[in-house]
């Protein structure tokens, strides 16, 4: 397939795409596309163009999603930055597959994670910050940089029913930490993964059994830590010893915690934004690589959170002036 080919899409369905969201005319003449339109308009569809024509010469494939980012980019004014994303990659998987970032916002939080001890990868589902964060953890392994891959999370959803489970501790943190293995998998290989795993080289455990340890030369993941509390957070955070290297994931909008308890994510962001050795990396729905449609559904249900807040701000307002009147009566 040409490259003209792999930039139109299948029945020129990127083009179409193209069109209708940028409210422009476009054609293929020959070896040549036509844009027609207000000059704005015009403008961004040369520069989308521009950047798929990019990816395509790298020997990346144009999909949907690739595409939409590539229109928001544009509309931001940030479309030549799509041309660095076809550079560096961030591991290969065991089958030979090069892992490279698909946006930008996933750029600088690899450049942060292999920069920085301490990174807080805090974004909406589907950005990539776990199996990233998984990818650079492998990486660092082979390279001999760490000694051994240390993944918890807290198991908010099982509360003191975890106990309760059957199996051993293993079985009942086994699904709680299902997109870790899975990424640890498609990276090592089964058969390597499960011989790690038997040697303790990559080890698993809820992030109350992380109480009283030091982890030296370790790279140490903690997932979903939106369900921290403050003193869990603190507890994980100062785990970390010589050689080692920490990254934090979470959504802070996905909060599972008792009324009442404020998010030890969400408190850890705001006192060590600015100590250094710490990078705070905010990942936004731009950065989703899931199917389009899950881009749109977090910008509705922000939409939705954004007018729940402003309704409990002016709420009081209302009543305050209510109690006034009823004093000057």
């Amino acid at each position: 397939m040409d490259k003209l080919s792999q930039v139109l899409g299948t029945f020129d369905e990127n083009l179409t795409y193209l069109s209708r969201e940028l409210n422009i005319s476009a054609y293929v003449e020959g070896v040549k596309i036509r844009l027609e339109g207000e000059a704005q308009a015009v403008s961004l569809g040369e520069a989308v163009l521009s950047a798929l024509i990019s990816f395509v010469e790298a020997g990346e494939r144009i999909d949907q999603s690739r595409l939409v980012y590539c229109i928001e980019l544009a509309k931001e004014g940030r479309a030549e930055e799509a041309a660095s994303l076809t550079a560096g990659v961030v591991a290969v998987t065991s089958r030979g597959k090069q892992i490279k970032c698909k946006t930008v916002g996933q750029k600088a939080y690899v450049e942060a994670i292999r920069k920085n001890t301490v990174v807080f990868g805090v974004g909406p589902a589907g950005t990539g910050k776990t199996y990233l964060a998984v990818c650079l953890a492998v990486a660092a392994l082979k390279s001999k940089q760490v000694e051994r891959i240390v993944l918890t999370r807290p198991a908010v959803e099982a509360g003191e029913k975890l106990g309760f489970l059957p199996g051993d501790l293993q079985t009942k943190v086994d699904p709680y930490l299902r997109p870790l293995y899975d990424a640890l998998q498609e990276m090592l290989g089964a058969e390597t993964y499960l011989k790690l795993m038997e040697r303790g080289t990559i080890e698993v455990a809820p992030l109350a059994y992380m109480r009283g340890r030091t982890l030296s030369s370790a790279f140490i993941i903690l997932d979903e830590a939106q369900n921290t509390t403050k003193e869990q957070m603190k507890m994980f955070l100062t785990r970390m010893g010589e050689g080692s290297k920490t990254v934090v994931t979470g959504d802070v909008t996905q909060v599972d915690l008792p009324d009442g308890k404020k998010s030890g994510l969400i408190h850890a962001v705001d006192i060590l934004k600015d100590v250094e050795g710490i990078s705070v990396c905010r990942l936004t729905d731009k950065d989703v690589v899931r199917h389009p449609l899950v881009m749109r559904i977090i910008r509705a249900y922000e939409k939705d959170a954004e007018s729940g807040e402003q309704k409990k701000r002016g709420a009081p307002k209302k009543k305050a002036s209510a109690e006034k009147g009823d004093n000057e009566r």
